[in-house]
């Protein structure tokens, strides 16, 4: 400042001081300068315990629509009315809106508010749109900032958008995951935000309002230092700072709030770590919500230089919201500029404004918005750091582009890398390293693990069924009220107990109930012979359901009925308190427990359970060691990658291999939540994968077919699966489940019945291989095999050969413990002094190791042409088009049996659509004498309660009677229509029937 003679105005730089000084003492007294603006007028119209429901304008009335505004946790109600004129609340109002406010107030100060978790903050909103909408009769839009936004979207899911006309986010984050502030990766943050989360410090702590304000300004700090010297260098021009000073004392002051300790793990658990807002299976109020039930119109507001809510995370609602229309409108400002400042008054708020008005008919589409485009997780990324800088910098920033660009990339890569360590290392080796290290006085087994999990984690999800979800102590909780139920009953460790029930929590429970007592459950299958199980097992109780009570009593005359409900509402015909005995009546507090008890006694050589399975038509026990459990789910988990991240849908029975020790037994492992379905369909499969946030699901057999052939069956392309595990599985439906789940791979296993040998395919890549021995599993090897005379073949050392590539064989398991050792041994093998269990299957090694199952030694077709191997031709003919199930079998003597093949039609298929050479060309690959001599379309193909087709009601039939749907095979490996005609002109009892049939 300088006079006209160009000298110093002295006059203007003492009244420059003065004014610095006056108004700097103001700031320093009052912590801002007085503006003179007053707030929006409001009434409290309900106080709860959670909030304050305020409403703004209270005296004039309300003939428009309604807007709720839901604030963030750390951030002051007052963020939607901190200037006069361009306030949220003034601008909606001018509009012919009615703003109502959710105050959460400040925990701090709140009865119980360090006790908050996210949950309660969703049941206030959830509570205050019901009492606006019973006051005013219509239905509210509902809008937020920030977190607050991600409270509205989970609000409108856990009310499946009842009462809600719209929803409005600002800067709100669904797919945390996908863009997270300073550009950190995904793959350090999600590990550190669950073990930060499972520790109970967390919990006890709290976020000051000093530490948000403080922690929101250093993401951002080259604006916030700008920021503070331009205020100082203009402290001596009031004028200039007054329409930007209650803007400055709300950022600095005035706009921050506590933040407690249950909602800050909570958040880092279910948003961060397990980022379920996009998976779905988010818990609130006890209830599983996913956002896919959001159906009503959403207007996400995305800041270009939001370093929070950075514009990848916001956009993927589009793939968390299938069912619902979305739009945007995109700003160039940061996080806090979405909803105050000048930006924010000319575009969104006013915008906004059109929006509501536009869906409550009064008015017209806004400009402003645009339909919101489909944005694949990992592309899009988040705001870079010259956006940032741009931002905070502005003219400044085009010097720092280069070196922004070489950080980014620096960043990306460090991602990569870590995610690669964290997915492969930090739960894989752990788990393989522990197998490894079992010995057969290890204590180990299925409840001890669980017990391990719950003193570990008990407050996190265990089980998930019928929308109900029960944590790791609870489910602890209800084994030892079972085990002291089961002592009351007279059962004691090792006796052999019947397990007959649905796949429901109660029978999980039972099982692991068994393990802490020491007894061993034998699991029993309600579609066999439950008597001769029994026998087999040696085994005379039965813990069953109400469901399965009629066949237990009918098979056993000690049954001990436990689920379905308790109290005066649970009937159960025929409890007499010996025979048959509710175990629900016991009260678990009245039992006084021996002093033999000692809860998880068992040692890796003990057995466990008893599974069945069939050789020769007949049933045969499988006993299962708890070293043999250990082996199929450490094994399972690895091979699966499974971690607490995972909801693992649990579709197979539990008597069956893959649901009890490839389902439960991983999912124990890998601490993930199990979800439990009533049944297989493809409305509940749909509906149940988006609101559990499965992310796996286990099958056996053709159990997948009902759901993704059916015309029915439709699904988000945006759902969270990402693997299907299981067993049995044709080639056919595996092609379909990878059509219809195409970010989806299949793990395949393979077990054989003693559990020596334990394969899979983990790189899902070749169609129809099992793939190779899971890692620190038995190894095995494909021994050279006479299939006609059954016996091994040696070499010229005498030790028995080793299978050639593609040459079938018998396969071998390597015993490495003699504990649980429970079929034939044979030594002396490969090599001098080695132990190898034979497993009665037959298998063929391709040039890579992989292996492919042939079938049981006693399942192979013999053929006056040669063997027929069932699995090969079965996986052939269900990869052509329209065909569901296939079974193969023969018929007659050995030697002379004729291989016939039957066929199911998929529900919209036809009939004629299965033609010749479609037979022919299915079929191309094997040798026309050893193709199928018959193949037949029928109505229906039987299964087992695990969904294995069955062919033997086929076989005991013979061979079928000519007909329109049925085909026989010429000497050149044609198929022909197989009339009564033709069938009169073969002879079938001839020495060659290969050539009667040409």
């Amino acid at each position: 400042m300088v006079g006209l003679d160009g000298l110093p105005d002295l006059g203007g730089v003492v009244s420059r001081v003065v004014a610095t000084a006056q108004n700097g003492l103001e700031v320093l007294r009052f912590g801002g300068l007085e503006t003179g603006t007053e707030p929006a007028p409001f009434a409290i119209v309900e106080t709860h315990k959670m909030f304050r429901l305020r409403r703004y304008f209270p005296n004039e009335p309300s003939t428009g629509p309604n807007i709720v505004l839901v604030p963030p946790m750390m951030v002051s109600a007052n963020v939607y009315d901190v200037t006069e004129h361009n306030g949220a609340v003034s601008i909606l109002h001018r509009n012919g809106i009615t703003p109502w406010v959710v105050d959460f107030g400040s925990p701090d100060t709140e009865e119980g508010g360090m006790e908050r978790n996210l949950a309660d903050h969703v049941v206030a909103i959830s509570r205050a749109i019901d009492l606006i909408v019973e006051a005013t009769g219509r239905d509210i839009h509902l809008a937020g900032y920030s977190q607050g936004g991600m409270f509205a979207y989970q609000t409108a899911a856990y009310r499946r958008s009842k009462g809600i006309a719209s929803l409005i986010t600002f800067g709100s984050p669904v797919d945390v995951l996908a863009a997270l502030p300073l550009g950190l990766p995904a793959g350090l943050v999600a590990p550190a935000a669950e073990f930060l989360a499972e520790r109970s410090f967390v919990r006890n702590l709290w976020v000051r309002d000093w530490m948000a304000r403080t922690g929101f300004q250093l993401l951002d700090p080259v604006k916030t230092v700008r920021s503070r010297i331009d205020f100082l260098r203009r402290l001596h021009d009031r004028e200039a700072l007054l329409p930007r000073e209650d803007q400055r004392r709300f950022l600095e002051a005035d706009g921050w709030v506590a933040w407690s300790g249950p909602a800050i793990a909570e958040l880092l658990r279910q948003f961060v770590a397990h980022n379920r807002m996009v998976s779905g299976g988010f818990v609130i109020n006890g209830d599983l919500v996913s956002l896919t039930e959001i159906t009503c119109p959403i207007l996400a507001f995305v800041g270009e230089a939001d370093d929070i809510g950075q514009p990848a995370a916001v956009r993927g609602i589009v793939r968390a919201a299938p069912d619902a229309e979305v739009y945007e409108s995109t700003l160039p400002v940061g996080h806090f500029g979405l909803v105050v400042g000048s930006s924010a008054g000319q575009h969104t708020w006013p915008t906004t404004s059109d929006w509501v008005n536009w869906l409550s008919a009064n008015g017209t589409r806004p400009e402003l918005i645009s339909e919101m485009s489909l944005v694949e997780p990992g592309h899009g990324g988040g705001v870079s750091l010259s956006s940032r800088i741009t931002h905070g910098v502005g003219s400044v920033a085009d010097a720092g582009t280069a070196a922004s660009r070489e950080l980014l990339t620096l960043v990306n890569s460090l991602q990569r890398t870590s995610r690669a360590v964290a997915s492969e290392s930090v739960r894989t080796v752990p788990r393989l390293l522990r197998l490894g290290q079992i010995q057969s006085g290890t204590r180990i087994s299925l409840s001890k693990l669980m017990a391990e999990n719950t003193k570990k984690h008990g407050d996190s999800e265990l089980f998930l069924f019928e929308n109900r979800v029960l944590t790791h102590a609870q489910v602890d909780t209800r084994i030892n009220n079972v085990v002291a139920g089961l002592i009351d009953c007279g059962v004691r460790p090792g006796q052999h107990i019947g397990v007959l029930m649905d796949t429901r929590p109660s029978a999980l429970v039972v099982v692991a109930a068994l393990a802490r007592l020491g007894a061993v459950s034998v699991l029993l299958a309600a579609d066999a012979d439950v008597r001769e199980m029994m026998r087999l097992a040696d085994s005379s109780v039965i813990v069953t359901d109400p469901t399965n009570l009629d066949l237990a009593s009918a098979a056993s005359d000690r049954v001990l009925v436990l689920g379905g409900g308790s109290g005066d509402s649970r009937a159960i015909d025929g409890v007499d308190g010996r025979t048959i005995i509710d175990m629900e009546q016991i009260d678990p507090d009245e039992v006084d427990l021996p002093t033999w008890y000692r809860p998880d006694p068992g040692l890796a050589g003990d057995l466990a359970f008893i599974l069945f399975s069939r050789a020769r038509g007949k049933l045969v026990p499988w006993p299962v060691t708890n070293h043999r459990f250990a082996m199929s789910a450490f094994g399972a988990a690895s091979a699966a990658a499974l971690s607490d991240r995972d909801t693992v849908y649990c579709l197979p029975p539990l008597h069956h291999a893959s649901g009890l020790l490839t389902t439960l037994g991983a999912t124990v492992v890998g601490r993930s939540r199990i979800a439990l379905s009533n049944g297989i369909d493809p409305e509940t499969f749909a509906t149940e994968v988006q609101r559990y946030g499965v992310t796996v699901v286990s099958y056996t057999w053709s159990m997948l077919g009902d759901v993704v052939r059916d015309p029915r069956f439709r699904i988000n392309q945006h759902n969270p699966i990402r693997l299907f595990m299981g067993s049995g599985m044709s080639a056919g439906l595996w092609e379909d489940v990878c059509a219809s789940f195409p970010r989806a791979r299949i793990l395949e296993f393979f077990a054989t019945a003693d559990g020596s040998a334990i394969l899979a395919n983990v790189s899902g890549d070749k169609l129809s291989s099992v793939g190779r021995p899971l890692p620190e599993t038995n190894p095995v090897e494909v021994a050279a095999y006479d299939i006609a005379n059954d016996r091994l073949l040696i070499d010229d050392s005498g030790f028995v050969r080793r299978a050639e590539v593609g040459e079938p064989g018998l396969l071998l398991a390597k015993a490495r413990h003699k504990f649980d050792t429970n079929g034939t041994v044979l030594r002396d093998v490969f090599t001098s002094r080695d132990r190898w269990e034979v497993s009665g299957h037959l298998f063929v090694r391709d040039a890579d190791g992989d292996l492919y199952f042939l079938g049981a030694t006693d399942r192979v077709v013999r053929t006056e042409a040669g063997l027929a191997f069932i699995p090969p031709i079965t996986h052939a003919l269900s990869r052509m088009q329209g065909v569901d199930r296939v079974v193969a079998y023969g018929v007659g003597e050995p030697g002379h049996q004729l291989l016939v093949a039957a066929l199911t039609l998929c529900p919209d298929a036809k009939p004629e659509s299965l033609t010749v050479t479609q037979l022919r060309i299915a079929l191309g690959e094997f040798p026309a004498e050893i193709r199928p001599h018959l193949i037949r379309v029928v109505d229906e193909i039987p299964h087992s309660a695990s969904y294995r087709p069955l062919s033997t009601v086929f076989a005991a039939e013979g061979l079928p009677k000519p007909g329109p749907r049925i085909w026989y095979r010429d000497e050149e490996g044609r198929y022909r229509r197989y009339t009564k005609t033709i069938a009169d002109k073969l002879d079938w009892s001839g020495s060659s029937v290969d050539d009667a049939l040409g």
